[in-house]
């Protein structure tokens, strides 16, 4: 059996505006791929994972526009929320807090990027975003369990 939930949410993973148009929202999935692009060559984000897996975080750092790299985990995890929402199958209630948390979390992970070290070492706008992914899943899930813990009704 296809879980359509799973493969949209792959798609929308690998480039933001895939799920999307595999849940046939043409119009969406395109100005999201033109979003995504956009703030992808605006920001040289490109170039900076490139010197991020070479381990060349300092060029990283620098070639990166912080300005514009900012917009790209909103519409990163919006992309995936939203093409997760519209596939086939359940929607559980609050299920965008892990999303939700997660972009606010990558996003500050990328404001301290430029100058978090770790073990003397400057992490990057590519790693330390990643690495604050981890505690924003984590808390919207934590959230999540709260909320429906205390609104579930007792009888």
């Amino acid at each position: 059996m296809r879980n359509k939930k799973l493969e949209v949410l792959f798609w929308s993973i690998a480039f933001p505006g895939f799920g999307q148009l595999l849940n046939h929202q043409l119009v969406k999935g395109i100005a999201l791929i033109i979003l995504e692009v956009l703030i992808n060559v605006m920001s040289k984000f490109n170039q900076a994972i490139l010197y991020s897996f070479i381990g060349e975080i300092e060029k990283a750092v620098h070639v990166v526009d912080y300005q514009w790299l900012m917009f790209y985990p909103c519409i990163y995890f919006f992309g995936i929320w939203d093409a997760y929402k519209h596939a086939e199958g359940e929607n559980p209630s609050y299920e965008f807090l892990p999303f939700v948390f997660s972009a606010f979390f990558v996003t500050v992970g990328l404001m301290y990027s430029y100058r978090t070290e770790v073990l003397g070492v400057i992490v990057g706008p590519v790693w330390l975003p990643i690495i604050f992914l981890i505690p924003g899943i984590c808390i919207g899930l934590f959230i999540r369990k709260l909320i429906l813990h205390y609104t579930a009704k007792t009888y």
